[in-house]
């Protein structure tokens, strides 16, 4: 497999070997051992599958305490995946990586706990799937606008005709800057050994 740090470092592209033959295709989507290579060194506690129409929009969410990590792979369809850092004192606060991810190509992309999530749907009848390091943990969730103006995402088709189908309550959502800075994760300087 191939990994690409993104425009956010921690959140990492990843794209497995697919072997394809007459009968269709193979694709090794968690290894243990190759994950932890590529610096994902988590265990997973839950598995999440949504299913999404054309201009569906869901996000941005995280959880504070208890972040998720998300391996997010897309198994038909497509989709654009975005990662916020929201990690107080991180020197990318409120900045954004995002990418394209194909049920076709099955690239996947890897979301440390301490940043947002969101992707909207680019094709009808998307099948997303996506691997938790923790527990769903409804306390403390929570969400800023997909449109917050500071975070600035390049969403494709933002500005066409039909607006996203955005869920109400992601919908009225506050901005970011709004976000009590306790409810925030912090951001943890990585150790340097000497």
């Amino acid at each position: 497999m191939m990994v690409e740090p993104l425009a956010l470092p921690e959140v990492l592209l990843i794209r497995p070997r697919v072997f394809h033959d007459d009968r269709g295709h193979f694709v090794e989507t968690w290894n243990v051992a190759r994950y932890r290579a590529a610096g994902i060194d988590l265990e997973f506690a839950q598995d999440n599958v949504s299913v999404s129409h054309r201009g569906v929009l869901r996000g941005l969410h995280a959880q504070h305490p208890n972040g998720q990590g998300k391996l997010v792979t897309v198994l038909r369809g497509s989709v654009y995946d975005v990662a916020v850092d929201v990690r107080i004192g991180s020197p990318r606060y409120g900045q954004w990586a995002g990418a394209v991810l194909t049920g076709e190509s099955k690239t996947q992309l890897w979301v440390p706990p301490g940043f947002l999530h969101g992707f909207v749907s680019l094709e009808d009848h998307t099948i997303f799937s996506y691997k938790c390091t923790a527990l769903y943990d409804a306390a403390a969730e929570f969400s800023v606008r997909w449109d917050d103006p500071s975070l600035a995402i390049a969403w494709p088709g933002m500005h066409d005709a039909t607006p996203f189908l955005v869920a109400a309550k992601d919908a009225a959502a506050p901005l970011l800057a709004e976000v009590p800075r306790e409810r925030l994760p912090l951001f943890e300087s990585p150790q340097v050994s000497r």
